[in-house]
């Protein structure tokens, strides 16, 4: 979680027993499925928007950590430029 937090955008509270974060990214004012689109597409890394939980899950990301902490690093590394190409509002 601290990696998520650390890029620009985005906030993330710590699951409580799950291996899936839900990261708000509200701040970027983007749309979660374009955030989502991008994500995939310009750094590899598969996440699903929010609204394909409903209406609500609009300004969030899900993504599962059940990976080794290495490809986790490698993936955040590859989301920085992708944030910060969004900015906040």
């Amino acid at each position: 979680m601290e990696g998520l937090n650390r890029l620009p955008g985005v906030t993330c509270a710590r699951p409580r027993g799950a291996f899936y974060v839900f990261p708000n990214i509200k701040a970027t004012a983007r749309p979660s499925a374009d955030v989502a689109e991008r994500l995939l597409n310009e750094a590899g890394v598969a996440v699903l928007a929010g609204t394909a939980f409903g209406a609500h899950g609009e300004g969030y990301l899900r993504l599962s950590y059940a990976n080794s902490e290495t490809n986790l690093r490698s993936a955040l590394d590859r989301m920085r430029p992708v944030f910060e190409s969004l900015g906040t509002k």
